[in-house]
This record gives C-alpha cells, structure tokens and sequence, in this order.
C-alpha cells in the first residue's frame, strides 16, 4: 500500500466520513481509512510549541498569558500572510464577527498548519462561510439552556446541580460552540452574568449540591476574582463539590501558574472538566500545565467532541485517549455535536460515533474509555449512547455480545415481583 502523508491521511479519513454520513445506514460496521503506525506515533509524542510567527517575541512575553491574550490573531488581516487560505475561509473570516468572534492564541495558533486546510486545529479554529448556512433542525441554544435559567448566568436542569455562567469571554473561539449564541458576544446576546443574584439562588436552593462554572472560560478570571467567587460557594453548606469546566489548559496553558493552582487547592473537593479534542493539541506545555493542576490535587478529566476531521476515527481517538492518561487526564465524555446553527459542516453521525467506541472498547484499557452521548437538544439533558451490547433481556437470562462479537449468556437472578425481592432456592 502508498505511504501516505499526514496530511493526505487527514484528508482520507475526512473524506471517508462524509462518504460514510450520506449513506443509508445497512449495517453497524463502517470502513475507516487506515492511518500509518508512523503517523499514530507522530500523534502521540508530546512535542514543544514553537513560537513560529513569533519568534523576535522574548521568553518573558511568550510565557506570559496576559501576553498571549493581548496578541490572539482575531481578524483577517491577522490571518493574512500566514495561511494559505481557502476562499470558504476568506469569506468566513470576513462575516466571523456576526455570530462567533475569532480568536486564537499566538501559541495554540502556532499548532495549525498554515498549507493544509485539513489540518485538524485549523478546522476547529478556522471562521468557514458555512456557518452562515442553518439546517432547519440546528438550534441557537441547541441544549436548551435558556428555558432552564432561574436567573440570568444560571441553569438548573438537572435536579442536583447547577451550570454558572461566569462570563462570555475564551482564549480562544471554536467553531462549534455550544453557547456561540452568547460567547463573545458577536450576536448581541449581552451576556451580563450577577454572581450575588446567582449566588442567591443557590443559597435558597438546598437541592443544589454540585456547582459546574462555565462560560466562556472561568479560568480567565483573575486569580482574586475567582478564588472570592469559589469561597462565596464554598461558604454555601449544601455545595458538597465545585466544578471548573476550561479549555485554557489547551489554549493558554501559560495560564497555569503555580499561583493559580495554590489558590485552587483551598477548595477541595475541586475538579476540572478539560476540553481536548485532537491528540496534536497535548504537547509538552499544556502536559506540564496539566501536571500543575493534578499535583495540587485536582481530579481532571476530559471532554471532547466528536468532529467530521478531526477525531472522528478510531486511531486518532485512541491516541487523544492514551495521550490524556498520560496527563493524568481522565477520559469522561465523548459529545456528538450539538445542532449548533452552522455547524453541518463539522458534524459526523452517531453511527460513526458508535462505531469508534466499539472499536475502543476491548481494544485499550477501561480508564481510557469515555462516555459518548447525545445532549438532548431542546434540553434533555446527556444521554447515553452505546453499541449494542444487549442482544436480549428477560426474566431468565441476558444475552450478551462481547467486544470481539462472541455471545454469552447471563442467568438472571429470580425475582418475586409482588415482594420486589429475589428469590434464592
């Protein structure tokens, strides 16, 4: 067989998966373009960030995220002179600023490849005038947030646990955000987020027992700004845990200063819900960074979503998978993407997704095995999707098949239905 290149191999595999999204679905099995060992290894060294287009920049500045903020390539002037861009691109540069801003840090942007518009990073940083294309099933607040919002930056969906929206602002934009309908705030949503009434609300609200802060990007906040907020929840008796969901140990991992993680660490029990999608995206910066957060005793773990070229191929998510562990990054969920107006173009079918986790499962070890679900649009919450593992149920036995497709059978316990107790011979 032709040794392929990584780029070629991107696109083959990308190519593949629309081919593989228009068909009828006639069986559970689809066909991924093989990726070489070579390029799997490529994908799974942890490699140093060069400062590329930056390189009169000095090591102060570079390292410096308030740095890495102040000089984000945000426009199509930025852009120019750096890519090869494609006319989709141009154009979508050109109109990023009516529904998603662009930004990209000088460090994560240095991860793209300038000549191939394949380039994984590239095709979830990269403005395309597809967005401005709607499906009529795509929603603008495709989990239905808005209609579960007791107050402005809250929502209580689930009867535990509260989201609080702490602000609209990202190191960086992808193009298949969730919230793009308020993040940036290039559609006018004026997100304007009142912690003391948030805060209020979780008071009064005993049910609450678990807080996620999102936004944007909590950990964009300045340190003191943050650790008032996190002790206002802490101070709240029925908030048993608090969690931090951030893609800046990705974006900026310059961020991560022993600092912030020492004022993080008065506030156990802490976790962090990372956003990580393509393997290419762990180098030896954010793992440091990574590392910073675990050794001041935050459990981290992962949450990517499934995207047309960019994870959506077993070999690729293993590796992203392998590389997160190697972090110290637990795995936690794989997201089909939301119906998030414009974003057909990055979206690949359940299908495939259930096809990659069955290709998983089995294959590596439990701990690098998320979950893949489904955000209900309109507001169902996350459900679970899997392969069919289940082959029959019923009062006697269950039917099972395992990763290879081998069948077994369970005995099922006896049950007496009128004591709602098992029954033991």
């Amino acid at each position: 067989m032709m040794k392929l290149t990584a780029q070629k191999e991107r696109a083959h595999f990308a190519k593949a998966g629309a081919e593989e999204d228009a068909q009828e679905p006639s069986t559970s099995s689809i066909r991924f373009e093989p990726i070489s060992e070579e390029s799997i290894h490529q994908l799974k060294r942890f490699l140093p960030t060069p400062k590329g287009y930056w390189s009169d920049v000095d090591d102060k500045n570079w390292n410096d995220w308030r740095w890495q903020l102040k000089s984000r390539v945000a426009s199509l002037k930025d852009l120019e002179g750096k890519w090869n861009l494609t006319p989709d691109e141009t154009h979508g540069a050109e109109l990023a600023n009516s529904k998603l801003a662009m930004a990209v840090t000088p460090y994560f942007f240095n991860l793209i490849d300038p000549n191939d518009p394949g380039c994984p990073i590239r095709r979830q940083m990269a403005p395309n005038v597809q967005e401005m294309n709607t499906a009529p099933w795509e929603l603008s607040d495709p989990c239905g947030e808005d209609s579960y919002s007791p107050t402005p930056g809250l929502v209580h969906r689930y009867p535990d646990r509260v989201l609080f929206l702490v602000t609209d602002r990202c190191a960086a934009y992808c193009r298949y955000c969730t919230r793009s309908r308020l993040v940036s705030n290039a559609t006018g949503y004026d997100f304007k987020p009142d912690f003391e009434r948030q805060l209020d609300y979780i008071r009064k609200t005993p049910s609450v027992r678990d807080v996620l802060l999102s936004g944007g990007d909590p950990l964009l906040l300045s340190n003191g700004k943050l650790e008032e907020l996190l002790r206002a929840l802490r101070d709240i008796p029925h908030v048993e845990f608090i969690r931090i969901g951030s893609r800046i140990p990705i974006f900026l991992p310059q961020r991560i200063t022993d600092d912030l993680c020492a004022m993080l660490s008065q506030f156990h029990p802490l976790f962090i819900s990372v956003h990580c999608n393509h393997p290419s995206e762990l180098t030896q910066e954010s793992r440091a960074g990574l590392e910073r957060l675990a050794n001041a005793g935050i459990p981290l773990g992962n949450q990517s979503v499934l995207l047309r070229g960019v994870n959506d191929h077993p070999d690729v998510m293993k590796a992203l998978l392998h590389k997160l562990l190697m972090c110290r990054v637990k795995p936690y969920y794989i997201y089909q993407c939301d119906l998030i107006a414009g974003s057909a173009h990055l979206r690949t079918s359940v299908r495939r997704g259930i096809e990659i986790m069955r290709q998983l499962r089995g294959y590596t070890t439990g701990y690098a095995l998320p979950q893949y679900v489904i955000d209900a649009p309109g507001g169902g919450g996350k459900i679970p999707v899997n392969p069919d593992y289940v082959l029959e149920h019923n009062s006697e036995r269950v039917v099972l098949r395992n990763y290879e497709g081998r069948i077994f059978e369970y005995p099922e316990a006896p049950w007496d239905q009128d004591t709602d107790t098992p029954v033991w011979d």
